[in-house]
């Protein structure tokens, strides 16, 4: 076997050469937010923050001289406000290990070496990603609520589960916050099974220091992610530098619903952004499967299908509903990240993933060296790295429609 510090550096370089740039093909589909929403390179950032300029306010130096023709005096400028939107990117790493075995077997050519480390990769970018799928949603607020205990196991709260956050959680690592999201409740608990049927999270160590209301957090997470798109529309105070409060344009909408989701509350939702200026501009309703099969049902009942049906979108409503309203098209998108009792519209093209790095197994400063030795086991090391946030340039253009009835 050829010495180690050679093996190391013919694993960096077959990882570059199986995979290079068209690593993002094993991106998963169900990350549909992280896709959607464009990244911005550091490039455009002035030294660790990145700059928005952003128009909060109209000009309203006008004068109205009626009909007279006489020489009259004007009123002074009264400019519109603009201010510089700040946000900085946040760090978030992934290790993952493999073992010599697996990989010195495969060094014959790339093909054998992809085919060995294919899982890994894939893998970790699908760990990788739905976490940073979640906290585009959620960041700052929390993976979900506890509605009650017994022993070691919590159920989570109706309203607040989403099966995105929660498939192949066992093993995960959670921090428990009270209600105020501030207050810890217990650090560090271990994820042992997750009873999707009955929302039943268990965990390896007694919890019983929990309660109803408590907030659940990635380990390590709270405080230390950016703010999620739930966040942002909810924030009432200062966010990205500017504070919401002195300006209407950077406040999100919120709706308490109480109800059956239906088109005519999203269309409802829809008239508090059209109010603040969307005119024109598609928006994207991502909501929980369970809201989407309820509008379908709805769509069902309200229209006949012929031979324009198409298997892929509106018109049958397998993958998102189309519809138009008074701002434009309006595209429906199940998410299974999306909470039950939450519906999202947004006009995503006032959204940027903005930081020094996407996701990226290139970490800063070993620029392709992917892979080390363990220093105590007999193993590989391959990192993931991202430093980035999500930016919202429109707060005023998105709204939360909340507390809908569960299906």
């Amino acid at each position: 076997m050829a010495s180690q510090a050679s093996t190391v550096s013919q694993l960096n370089g077959l990882f570059k050469q199986s995979y290079g740039d068209n690593i993002v093909n094993l991106v998963p589909d169900g990350v549909k937010l992280y896709k959607m929403i464009d990244f911005i390179s550091h490039e455009k950032r002035t030294g660790d923050l990145y700059h928005q300029p952003v128009s909060l306010t109209l000009e309203h130096g006008f004068t109205y001289g009626g009909t007279g023709g006489s020489v009259f005096n004007l009123e002074a400028a009264n400019a519109g406000v603009m201010k510089d939107a700040q946000v900085q990117g946040h760090e978030m790493v992934l290790r993952s290990a493999i073992s010599i075995g697996a990989v010195s077997r495969s060094l014959n050519s790339a093909t054998s070496f992809e085919k060995a480390t294919k899982h890994l990769v894939a893998n970790m970018l699908r760990s990788f990603t739905r976490r940073l799928e979640v906290q585009m949603l959620y960041g700052k607020r929390g993976l979900a609520t506890v509605g009650s205990l017994s022993g070691q196991a919590a159920v989570i709260n109706a309203d607040f589960w989403a099966p995105g956050i929660w498939s192949g959680a066992e093993g995960m690592r959670v921090d428990v916050y009270q209600s105020d999201r501030s207050t810890v409740r217990v650090l560090d608990l271990e994820i042992s099974s997750v009873a999707f049927d009955t929302r039943t999270i268990t965990f390896v160590a007694n919890a019983g220091t929990l309660t109803a209301g408590d907030i659940l957090y990635y380990k390590g997470s709270n405080s230390n992610e950016f703010d999620g798109v739930e966040s942002i529309i909810r924030n009432t105070g200062t966010i990205f530098n500017i504070n919401a409060a002195s300006y209407n344009l950077w406040q999100g909408s919120v709706v308490t619903a109480a109800v059956d989701i239906s088109f005519e509350l999203i269309t409802n939702g829809l008239t508090k952004l059209v109010e603040k200026g969307l005119v024109e501009r598609k928006v994207q309703c991502l909501i929980h499967p369970k809201q989407f099969d309820v509008l379908l049902a709805d769509l069902a009942s309200k229209r006949s299908f012929d031979q324009s049906y198409k298997s892929g979108e509106a018109v049958d409503g397998h993958k998102a509903i189309k519809f138009f309203s008074q701002n434009g098209e309006i595209e429906v998108i199940p998410s299974i990240y999306v909470k039950q009792s939450h519906a999202f519209i947004l006009c995503l093209e006032e959204f940027m993933r903005v930081g020094a790095r996407d996701v990226s197994f290139d970490m800063p400063g070993y620029e392709g060296e992917f892979f080390r030795l363990l220093s105590d086991s007999n193993g590989y090391e391959l990192r993931a790295y991202t430093d980035q946030a999500l930016l919202c340039q429109a707060p005023g253009l998105q709204c939360l429609i909340e507390d809908l009835n569960i299906p």
